[in-house]
């Protein structure tokens, strides 16, 4: 059997917008800022937004005033509420169930985002004795991703998430100790502008919010943006 690719690399496990109905577009809402060049309220669909759920800015966000947009990342969840969840059934086709999409929608992108840490917990190789916890955590909550829309919306997502919190603490630790030298615990803190070389379970949306050049070293999987 080959290797999975890692995490960042899985088709499952990030965006796919063109097998995705746009929901980011229109699930969310945003408030004009640096980030965005207009306000928009969740469930109205980004003015931007095509007919064909493509976004008409795609390749100058930037420079047209939606930077946040650039560094926001579903995960996947996208391509799985739109393919997997409605099957393949679009809100523009079938308006009447653009309401749960749209609820199913945020809750899809906390459960993907958990399986993209435990992917990446996964592939350490110190992460051995809690490898077996965590593939079962791994497994269950893919198949919450799995269910109707009913299924999705009852899933409680704090509980799964402070349950893969200490299995990944426990890999995190494993990984570390073969570090040496003395080691801080940033659990809690707010790491808003430090500088955070080494750092486990980055994600392909941290890194286009932050400041890097071409020295900047990346993550396998991770792709470097364009802005650097």
């Amino acid at each position: 059997m080959s290797p999975q690719p890692p995490p960042a690399d899985r088709p499952d496990l990030r965006a796919d917008c063109g097998s995705c109905f746009g929901l980011c577009c229109v699930a969310l809402p945003f408030s004009r800022s640096a980030d965005f060049a207009a306000d928009k309220p969740a469930g109205t669909p980004c003015g931007h937004l095509r007919d064909d759920y493509r976004c008409g800015i795609h390749d100058r966000l930037r420079d047209s005033g939606y930077p946040g947009c650039t560094v926001y990342d579903c995960f996947g969840a996208g391509q799985k509420v739109s393919q997997v969840t409605f099957g393949g059934r679009g809100w523009r086709e079938e308006p009447d169930s653009a309401r749960r999409m749209y609820e199913v929608f945020p809750v899809m992108r906390q459960l993907q985002e958990l399986l993209r840490y435990a992917a990446e917990a996964l592939d350490l190789a110190a992460a051995g004795p809690v490898r077996g916890e965590l593939r079962r955590a791994y497994d269950r909550i893919e198949a919450l991703t799995r269910g109707d829309a009913e299924s999705v919306l009852r899933a409680d997502v704090a509980a799964e998430r402070a349950a893969l919190g200490v299995l990944l603490g426990g890999a995190s630790e494993l990984v570390r100790a073969s570090v040496p030298g003395r080691r801080k615990d940033h659990r809690g803190a707010d790491l808003m502008g430090a500088r955070l070389r080494g750092a486990l379970f980055v994600t392909q949306a941290q890194v286009d919010g932050a400041r890097g050049d071409g020295s900047t070293r990346l993550p396998a999987g991770l792709r470097r943006p364009a802005h650097w």
